[in-house]
């Protein structure tokens, strides 16, 4: 699960949803730098958001690997309605206890959009279909958003909705690794930058 490279408003911190912003060259340069690694992982198909940030991210690895990408409108950013395009600061001002209770873990219509677990609903189902298509053993590479990536390892691993924010924020253009164990999905790896490396010991 490969979160998009960097956006001009991830700097300005605006919140993005489902508007459709393109990479900033420094978000570019980190999809090509991520996609070098990536491409060691061998990956059997890759599966990506059809907003623009995802999909030029995704093109990258798909210029290495020289694997179609498949894009999904399921994987798309949580839509946010009325937050979308506002600083966290504005969001606070102007919708502080909604932004409350949704920190609380209360399945909140962020601006009037979305509930998480309506977009765990759209995009897990996207991800699990195309993992089902997989050689025993391949890799699938999901990109996607922070929000939607989020949503999704919670409902995967089959967290409840109001702990899935314990799961930390991914950096731009870094990626979670999820894997299938004898009792379901397991995450191996979270908001990573580098190559997974073998658990040695108790818990592998």
């Amino acid at each position: 699960m490969w979160r998009h490279g960097q956006t001009a408003w991830n700097v300005e911190r605006r919140f993005q949803g489902s508007t459709d912003i393109t990479l900033t060259e420094t978000g570019v340069a980190q999809a090509r730098r991520a996609a070098r690694l990536l491409a060691a992982l061998k990956p059997d198909a890759i599966v990506a958001s059809d907003l623009k940030r995802a999909a030029t991210t995704a093109a990258e690895l798909s210029a290495v690997t020289g694997l179609e990408v498949a894009h999904d409108a399921g994987l798309r950013e949580t839509y946010a309605g009325q937050w979308q395009g506002l600083t966290h600061e504005e969001i606070i001002e102007r919708f502080g206890e909604q932004y409350a209770a949704w920190k609380r873990g209360e399945p909140v219509r962020r601006g009037g959009g979305e509930l998480e677990t309506e977009v765990a609903d759209r995009a897990a189902p996207v991800v699990l279909g195309h993992a089902d298509k997989l050689p025993g053993g391949g890799t699938l590479v999901v990109v996607s958003h922070g929000g939607t990536i989020r949503t999704t390892i919670g409902r995967l691993l089959g967290l409840e909705s109001r702990s899935w924010e314990a799961l930390g924020g991914l950096s731009n253009c870094c990626w979670s690794v999820l894997g299938e164990g004898a009792r379901g999905w397991r995450l191996l790896e979270h908001n990573a930058g580098t190559l997974p490396e073998p658990v040695l010991g108790d818990d592998d």
